[in-house]
Formats: structure tokens, sequence, C-alpha cells
């Protein structure tokens, strides 16, 4: 038996090891929040050990590059089809799984939406892309999978089952006041960036990354700051780039950030971490999400809220998804479109430091800069909107 030949024994050995863990501890554990925890980080190594195998199969066969141990528990796990997506999306970028943080140890990520590709709801638009990234709008209209209110669609993943109509029934927690500054916009993935036109800052962008501030997402930021300013609203825009010295401990800086910015400013009642998605069909092919808006192409969005499923303290998490729905809402009576689905996880995502706090997606790496700076005006407006309701 040569080495590599020793290795993939060895993958296999574990993987089946794992899978029996991870289906005894889904079953014994589940309704103990830690152990919870405990079982989701033995899914995603179950997936990594057989990364190798799944990064040289040939994506147009029918075979799985799975054992099939592996593959029965993958298919009957909810919890391991995620962590699988999980996987997949970072193989695809050629990045090894981030450790998880210290404070954060069930962080699930965000950047890598994996398109479904059973779902014919979904086909490609015929648009004028400026930068040749093929384009997608995801708007559900069955209910199926999804929590639901009024137009707003939930996607969850976590083991709770808010009753939407309940929480709806009374105003959000965060208040707006006249005290200043009112509103935090940071970014824990700041070098998070979008696809160019060809021609246009491709030195300064590199795989939908770059340091520079002018394309990432915190010109987003800027934007956002931009109409909350021009209606009145004072905002703090930290536009440090958080992950620039490490993309898994990113979220441990930004909570010191916003810890020592309401310390010192207790008046700020509303923040706002903005990030951009990534997404990619099975093949690996990247995506850009569209909502036509006006005649002009808007970069769709999505917002992500957190809740107490990692086992870390987040007394107020309904707070948040309650602000959430309620923006998610008036922006899709206003744009049908703009907004993808609303994500409910079980990672916090520094969301416990506000009543008013949230994470914002604007589009994805394949959308163009352009696209999602108008998508952000057009967000900001709503959010304006929402937060002087709250007064």
């Amino acid at each position: 038996m040569n080495r590599s030949d020793g290795h993939a024994a060895l993958r296999r050995t574990l993987a089946v090891i794992l899978a029996l863990l991870t289906l005894i501890s889904s079953f014994f554990l589940s309704p103990y929040r830690n152990e919870f925890a405990l079982a989701e980080h033995l899914s995603t190594f179950l997936v990594a050990s057989q990364l190798p195998q799944l990064k040289n199969t040939d994506a147009d066969k029918d075979t799985s590059p799975f054992s099939l141990l592996t593959a029965l528990a993958i298919h009957d796990s909810p919890l391991l089809v995620r962590n699988y997506q999980k996987i997949q999306a970072l193989s695809q970028k050629d990045m090894p799984p981030a450790p998880p943080s210290k404070n954060e140890p069930n962080t699930e990520t965000h950047e890598g939406t994996m398109i479904d590709p059973t779902d014919q709801t979904m086909p490609d638009l015929v648009i004028d892309s400026d930068n040749g990234v093929p384009a997608k709008t995801i708007h559900p209209t069955n209910p199926a999978g999804y929590l639901v209110w009024k137009d707003v669609y939930i996607k969850n993943t976590t083991n709770y089952a808010p009753n939407l109509e309940k929480l709806m029934s009374s105003r959000p927690a965060a208040r707006f006041t006249d005290d200043m500054p009112q509103v935090l916009i940071l970014h824990t993935h700041g070098t998070e960036a979008y696809t160019m036109p060809k021609g246009q800052a491709s030195e300064a962008v590199t795989n939908a990354r770059s340091h520079d501030t002018n394309y990432n997402v915190v010109r987003i930021g800027d934007e956002i700051a931009n109409v909350f300013e021009e209606a009145g609203i004072s905002v703090l825009h930290d536009r440090t780039l958080h992950d620039a010295a490490g993309y898994s401990d990113a979220y441990d800086r930004a909570e010191k950030a916003i810890a020592a910015y309401l310390k010192r400013y207790p008046s700020i009642h509303f923040v706002l971490d903005i990030h951009r998605d990534a997404i990619e069909d099975s093949k690996g092919n990247s995506y850009k999400v569209i909502s036509q808006v006006n005649g002009n192409n808007a970069a769709q969005l999505s917002i992500v809220v957190g809740s107490d499923g990692s086992g870390l303290p987040h007394e107020h998490w309904q707070e948040n998804l309650k602000l959430a729905v309620l923006l998610q809402q008036r922006l899709t009576e206003a744009y049908p479109t703009l907004m993808r689905p609303m994500y409910l996880r079980n990672s916090r995502y520094n969301e416990h430091a506000t009543t008013g706090s949230l994470l914002v997606e604007v589009g994805a790496a394949g959308n163009s800069l352009d696209e999602a700076v108008y998508a952000a005006r057009l967000f900001a407006e709503k959010a304006v909107e929402v937060f002087q309701s709250l007064a």
C-alpha cells in the first residue's frame, strides 16, 4: 500500500468513526444546547475528513464522493447537510475550514450560499451585466421550508420555531432617541469585495477580496452612512478591516470594537454589521443576485439573525428578529424582489450587543460594486423610516 492509499484508508476509517459519533451525539444530545454544538463540530470534521475525495470528484458524475456510511449520514441529517455545504463552499475557494472562534464556538459561515440545483424557480436572468457574471433573482413563492410572516420568508436552521404572529404583535424593543450618535456601522469581514467590470480596479480586487476601502464592503457602509446622515441620523462608521489580521478571529475583534463603542456612546441602539455573500451553484460557478428596481440592477440583500442556539448567551435574539422582520417587510413592500430570504441561525454574530443589531449581506461576490452601492442606498432609505418610527 502506497502512502496516498494509506491516507485514503485512514480518512475512510476516521469518517466511519466520526459518522457514528455524530449520529449518536445528535440523537441523544440534541435536547441540550451545548452538547448539540458538539455534534455540529463532529459533523464538520466528518465532512472535512473526506474533503480530498470531494475536490477530486467529477461534478458531472452521479457517483457520490463519500463513503456509503457518510453519504447516508449526510442524507438523513440536516446538520450534516449544512456542514457539507459549508465545507464544500470553502473547498471551492481553496481555503481550509476556519477554526472556530473562542468566543463564538459555532459561527456558521454565511459566505458560501449554495444554489439548490433542483430549484426551478430561479432561471438565469437576461440582463445587461457589466461584469459578465450570470445573474439570478432569488425570490421564493412557496412557503414550504420557510417561516413566513406576510411577505417575509425566513430560512430557519435553528431548533427554535418562533411564533411570528405573536412576535410581531408588539413593537421591537430597540428605541430611536434624540441622543447622539444613534447608529453604529461596522464590518466584521471588511475585506469582502465584489467582481469589478473588466479593466476596473483589477489590481485592487483579487478573488473578491480587497484591502482598498473604495472597493470592499466598507464602501457599502459609507453609502448607508451617507443616507442616514442625509436624513439627520447620527452615525459612527467603523471602517476597520477586522478580518485583515485573520478571518477566523474577526468576530472576536469586532465584538471588542462594538463593546468599546457602546461603552463610550451609550446612545447607540442600532448596530449594523455589513457583509456580502458568495453564491455558487453545485459546480462552483459564481452568480450575482439581482433585483431590477426603477430600470436599474440592484444587488439583492439578505438579513442574518443570530440566536443563542450555539450555547452562548443571547437573551434578546427574538427582539433582533422582530426588528429584522419589520424592516424586511417594509423593504419588500417597496421593492418586492430586493430582499432574499432572511436567515435565522444558531450563532449570535455579535448581535447580543443591542436589541437593534443586524447582520446585513449586500449582494454577493459576483455582483458589481455599482449594483451593491445602489442596493445599499435603497436599503438605508427604508431603514431610516423604520428606525425613526421606533422613537
